[in-house]
């Protein structure tokens, strides 16, 4: 069994034509769920949970759209899920959990792109990686990681090592052990699944996420996990997945989970 559960349309229509590419990609890698997740802040409906000057100007899809055009692709029979990737955002658990609720999403996807009012993975703030203190970062970074598993709002958290993405990496290995080993401490006390995400491998860091040793103690402590290839474009769907497995299988696992409207239900790997 394959899962690829974090996918955007973002580059492309709202039209079922578009999305169309993303399954018959799926399809053809042999896919057996697969799920688009739109950036929550795309929507007009999450002003009042994330709102900045970046965000803003890419504000510019309404919920009922996106909610029609999945209607319409399972009227044709397209196996396809429905889900949101949400910015967690500190201080908004009431406007998150009102907006998840609101919607009949077969999963949630919770990830951390922000600190405070740094964008830690665009382009345009690269350069703050230079101005800050890295362990200071990665402290915040992980600070977020901990609350959003504590929330329980999410069902997966994507790419949990992301604040990577540019390879700025702290070489105090007894430093990053500690926020790996407090983050899976927080996740194995929730509902939130890893996903092992193919994305990295395309961006400048080069590696999957997350760090082998990241996801060793995610099955150490019992953490269930989703493969995930965050594909932009339909090309990318289930990219690497050969990568992504057997990453999963060399730190022990050998089941991933599945999600259909909030249910949960664990199938062996691969």
């Amino acid at each position: 069994m394959l899962t690829d559960y974090h996918n955007h349309l973002e580059r492309g229509t709202l039209t079922l034509d578009y999305l169309k590419q993303f399954t018959d990609q799926a399809n053809a890698k042999k896919i057996d769920h697969f799920g688009i997740s739109e950036h929550a802040y795309h929507f007009y409906q999450t002003k009042d949970i994330l709102s900045n000057p970046w965000v803003n100007e890419r504000r510019y899809y309404d919920m009922e759209d996106y909610i029609k055009l999945f209607q319409q692709a399972w009227d044709a029979h397209i196996d396809v899920k429905m889900s949101i990737e949400m910015d967690y955002t500190p201080g908004k658990h009431d406007e998150m959990a009102q907006f998840i609720k609101s919607y009949d999403f077969d999963y949630v996807i919770g990830s951390i792109h922000w600190i405070d009012d740094f964008g830690i993975d665009l382009g345009e703030y690269k350069h703050e990686w230079e101005r800050r203190n890295l362990q200071e970062t990665y402290t915040k970074y992980f600070d977020q990681v901990v609350t959003l598993a504590e929330s329980n709002l999410f069902d997966i958290i994507g790419h949990i090592d992301l604040v990577k993405i540019f390879n700025y990496i702290p070489t105090d290995e007894e430093f990053l052990l500690a926020q790996y080993e407090r983050a899976t401490t927080a996740l194995a006390n929730s509902k939130t699944c890893v996903e092992v995400s193919t994305a990295g491998l395309r961006k400048q860091v080069g590696k999957l996420y997350p760090d082998p040793r990241l996801l060793e103690m995610c099955y150490k402590k019992a953490i269930p996990i989703v493969l995930s290839s965050d594909a932009h474009v339909p090309t990318d769907v289930g990219k690497d997945f050969d990568k992504a497995i057997e990453l999963a299988r060399s730190v022990g696992y050998s089941s991933i989970m599945t999600f259909e409207k909030g249910k949960r239900k664990e199938v062996p790997l691969g």
